[in-house]
Order: structure tokens, then sequence, then C-alpha cells
């Protein structure tokens, strides 16, 4: 089968988030299991100025952008069984990827541009895979523009929303001025949402399937209160829509041969090998006492990742005599106050603000506990690289968390993997916490839990082969 993966990122050459991973990860799984995938993506300076492997021009073509006249030229290259191409423009040679005011139009030159490269193609794909709101309104230009429409007759489309809090909202006169569509797509609703064109909500009404990045998150979209304005046209289309989870990349994330340990290990002689581990971390961090249970963090720190709720757990912790360390980078209040909390508590606490990507890997070997509270999560990763290290999640039963994490209590001692809480509330996070803390010190327990976690199941090739499926319905269809 031949298959068109189309977003804004991917590894392994541009990534904001974990979106990039998916795209790359889906992909490579895909390609092992015999498929034919091509990724397309823009040629962002980023890439050009970075990029390793060999890129050779491959196309060049010109399309409309209503008056616009905008030269394209596709670049190709090959990594890990992927195609990749890359669509240069002007509109990418800058210093980031997001976050200017004319996104919405370098987005829908992009478009454009992929749409026509695949036009002009011998063979169409089979797929049309397209990510989140950047190219969400692909799956549109080939069934309303007339001269994509016999070529792309035999293609099935798939949109998956990664990130439904991002919709591609633009003014109504972006459909002639920027896609050379009909304002009346507007004017009947198709692409309307809140008074604005949005390119999501474009994908999910065009696309044949829609998905989202965990089945519990599936479920939360389809709510008032989950569903940021989507809910109603995922309701319309709810028996074409589901949610699949997302997985890891297990060579990356491998304590059996990762190179930033100390020491190696399976879940065989887990609990010796991540005591190495977990006492050389401390060292470096010149944390003191390393006979206490540790907490760690790696993440975004944003409002959506629950920091509000986990301070006050971090500062019960430290009371108790407990170690917490925290990987990460964002919003400037919450990088004060986990100031504040190390100045107060030297002994116990330590921070990294930034990223370190061998140090994330060494606090993932190393610790007992990852806390990832999230106010709302459509899929997550850290927890899942979490229990691949051995180290139980602490988590807000909330997306993909509430998938991925077996909470633990008495009477799910062979299964559980974590442990988790419902309500956004410190106190719940605060409880769960020091249940977890109370759990430490029965270390058969432990020891089953964790291994538990390294016995879970959280490979890209289970995803792959639910998005497989997915795939091979669309065809089967007359």
């Amino acid at each position: 089968m031949k298959i068109a993966m189309i977003a804004s990122e991917a590894r392994p050459f541009c990534k904001t988030g974990g979106l990039a991973d998916v795209v790359y990860s889906l992909s490579k799984e895909l390609t092992v299991m015999g498929e034919e995938v091509m990724v397309i993506l823009p040629f962002y300076q980023t890439v050009k100025d970075t990029i390793k492997s060999p890129v050779k021009l491959y196309d060049s073509f010109s399309i409309n952008m209503s008056w616009r006249y905008q030269e394209v030229k596709v670049y190709l290259t090959y990594t890990d069984g992927i195609t990749y191409y890359f669509i240069e423009h002007w509109y990418f040679d800058r210093s980031r990827i997001y976050g200017d005011g004319d996104d919405g139009e370098r987005f829908a030159f992009f478009s454009l541009a992929a749409t026509e490269f695949l036009f002009r193609m011998k063979k169409a794909p089979d797929i049309i895979h397209v990510h989140d709101w950047q190219p969400g309104m692909i799956p549109c230009l080939i069934r309303e523009v007339d001269g994509f429409k016999e070529k792309f007759s035999k293609t099935h489309t798939v949109m998956t929303i990664h990130n439904p809090a991002f919709q591609g909202m633009l003014d109504r006169d972006a459909l002639p001025n920027l896609y050379n569509l009909s304002e009346s797509l507007y004017d009947d609703g198709q692409v309307r949402l809140d008074d604005k064109v949005s390119t999501l909500k474009a994908g999910i009404v065009y696309a044949d399937k829609i998905t989202t990045v965990s089945p519990n998150h599936h479920e939360e979209l389809l709510t008032p209160q989950g569903g940021m304005h989507l809910d109603g046209v995922l309701r319309l289309r709810e028996w074409d829509f589901c949610g699949i989870l997302n997985g890891i990349d297990y060579l990356e994330f491998n304590p059996e041969n990762d190179p930033y340990l100390v020491e190696n290990y399976t879940y065989k002689d887990l609990i010796a090998k991540k005591k190495i581990n977990h006492d050389k971390l401390l060292e470096e961090l010149h944390i003191k006492d390393f006979d206490r249970p540790l907490y760690s963090v790696v993440s975004r720190l944003t409002w959506q990742k629950g920091l509000d709720i986990m301070f006050p757990a971090i500062e019960e912790l430290a009371l108790r005599g407990c170690n917490i360390v925290v990987l990460g980078s964002g919003e400037r209040q919450y990088e004060m106050e986990l100031e504040r909390l190390r100045a107060k508590y030297p002994d116990n606490i330590a921070i990294y603000i930034g990223y370190n990507d061998a140090l994330a890997h060494r606090i993932y070997a190393a610790s007992d506990f990852f806390m990832m509270p999230s106010l709302f999560e459509p899929c997550g990763l850290g927890q899942m690289i979490a229990q691949r290290y051995g180290t139980l999640p602490i988590v807000r039963r909330t997306g993909g968390l509430k998938d991925s994490v077996i909470n633990f209590d008495s009477s799910n001692e062979k299964t559980s993997n974590g442990f988790g809480f419902d309500n956004y509330h410190p106190d719940d996070m605060k409880y769960t916490c020091v249940y977890a803390y109370d759990t430490w010190f029965n270390k058969a327990l432990i020891k089953k839990l964790k291994v538990n976690a390294m016995k879970t199941d959280n490979s890209w090739r289970r995803s792959a082969k639910n998005y497989l499926g997915v795939y091979k319905e669309l065809i089967s269809r007359k």
C-alpha cells in the first residue's frame, strides 16, 4: 500500500513536540511492516541548516494562490526506509517553525503544494494521512477541486487530531484568497467554526476517517466539556472516528542498551541496576540522601501539564524527606516557583531549566516515580517512557494517561503499572503521591509494580497495526 503522510513536522528533521515523534515512528513501523511510506514536510531553514542526509532536487512546478503565482521546489531524501519530500519556498526560510502572523498563509501554500505534488505523481497514493490543522484542508481540496477529483478518486484520506486546541482559524476570505475555494463552503457550514474558517474542522468533515491519539481522548472529544467546540461535528462523524493510542520508539528508549545510562538493565535485574543509576544521578545533582524515593518530572512547564496542582505535592514530598528532580522549561511563573522550592529544600530538590536529552534518559532510569498530573493530555509519551524504564507514573487520568496507566490498588497487583487520580485538585495529587510513597516501603510490591511497568506494551508496532487496520478498512470500501 502506498501511504503519504503530510505534516508540519517529523523526526529526525524537525520537531517541536510529540507530533514529530508520531509521524516518524508510525511511518518507520509501517515500512518495517512492508508498506511504502512517504512523508511530506516543509523545507524549513532549520532543516536546511542541520540535515545530514543527502538531499536532491526531485521536482519543480508552480501553483496559484488566488492572485499569487508561487514557485515550488521539492527535494528528496531517504531515512530509515521512509521517503521524505521537502517542499521549499521562502515562506519557510525563517528561524522558527510556528508562531508567525502568516502561519495560515504559509500552511495554505504547503497544503496546495503538497496536493499538487501528489497530483503530479504517476500513481496516486492509496492513503493520504494528514496530521493536525496545518495540512487539514487537503481532504477538502481533493474533493472540491475539479482537477483533483479524478486523480484521487481511489485515494482515501485520514485525519489525525493530535492537539485539538489548535484549529487553524482563518477569516472567511481565506477560502478564495489562499485556497482557491468558494466561500460557499463557509456559508453552508462545511468549514465554519465559531464564525471562522477552521482547517481542522475541514479535515474532520472531508476525511474518510478521523483518528485521535488515544481511545479515552476520543471519548473526551465527543463531549461539550472536552470537545473544544469540535464535539458537534465529531458526533456527526462518530462512526468514522476512533482513538488509537500512540506508542514510543523502543529503539530510542531501551534500558537494555541506552548509551546514556551508567548501567543498562532489564526487568530481571532492574532493582539493583536502577539503584546504581539512581545513586549516580543524585551524586551528579548534589542530592545527599540516596535512601529515599526519587520523584521526577520531565516536561514543558506550562499550565496544561498540571504544575498548579503539582507544587503542593512537591513540597509535601520534600517535607517527608523524598527527593525530587525536574527537567524542563516554559512559563516563567512556573520556573520561578521551582526556583523557590529548590531554595527552600536544597538537599531534596534539583531542577534543570531547559532540555537535555541525555539527562532526561538518566532521570527516567533513576527515578522511582514520574509525575504527570496534566489538566488535559491527548496521549502523552512521558508516562510510557517512564514505564519502559521501570519507573511508575503518577498521573491524572485524562486522555491517553488513563489508557496507558493502570492505577494500583490492592485488587490489581498483577496488572497495575502506576498510580492515578481523577479530580484536578492539589489534594488529590498530594494524596496520590503520598500513597505511592507509602507503597515504596513494601519492597516486594514495588518491585512487582516496576516489572509490570517494564512489561507494558507501549510499542509502535501495536499502534501501527491499528492504523493499518484503518487503512485496509478504507480500501475495502466500495
